[in-house]
């Protein structure tokens, strides 16, 4: 299917639905296209959760629940995205301790605790500006779901 709106886990909710479209035309097991390609698909969010600034990973997971208004169960497609994790700490941590050498430099003892204070308030900030993306599945991608139940369609 392809989906019509961008959907992002720090923009979207559990619950929220989505629209797209079959790429391709949905055939049954003998070969006869029950769904052809162009066919109305909706859905819903079932995972969202935005990446945090200093650690942990963010997912967004959607699910298919109608196709061509008939009800549909289907498997999930989830997107996520590592947290900094040992990264952060390094940028902080490097921060504070070339604070400190500039301010052992310039001032001795209490300079050295300044920088240090200082440099490790810079880390912090530049942690949480540098890399910082959401998790974003884009308008017009086209996702592979799987029927998890048959359909049956009267016509």
């Amino acid at each position: 299917m392809t989906i019509n709106q961008q959907l992002s886990a720090s923009k979207n909710n559990v619950g929220d639905g989505f629209s797209g479209e079959l790429a391709g035309p949905l055939k049954s097991s003998g070969g006869a296209t029950v769904f052809p390609r162009g066919t109305s698909v909706s859905g819903t969010v079932v995972a969202a959760k935005g990446r945090g600034k200093f650690k942990g990973a963010g997912d967004l997971g959607i699910s298919v629940t109608e196709i061509g208004g008939h009800h549909v169960s289907t498997s999930t497609y989830e997107k996520s995205e590592k947290g900094k994790g040992k990264r952060t700490t390094a940028v902080i941590g490097g921060g504070a301790g070339l604070g400190a050498l500039i301010g052992g430099l310039a001032g001795g003892g209490k300079g050295a605790l300044i920088g240090g204070l200082a440099g490790g308030g810079a880390g912090t900030a530049g942690a949480a500006y540098t890399g910082n993306k959401d998790v974003v599945i884009p308008a017009e991608s086209v996702i592979n779901f799987r029927l998890s139940n048959s359909v049956s369609v009267t016509k």
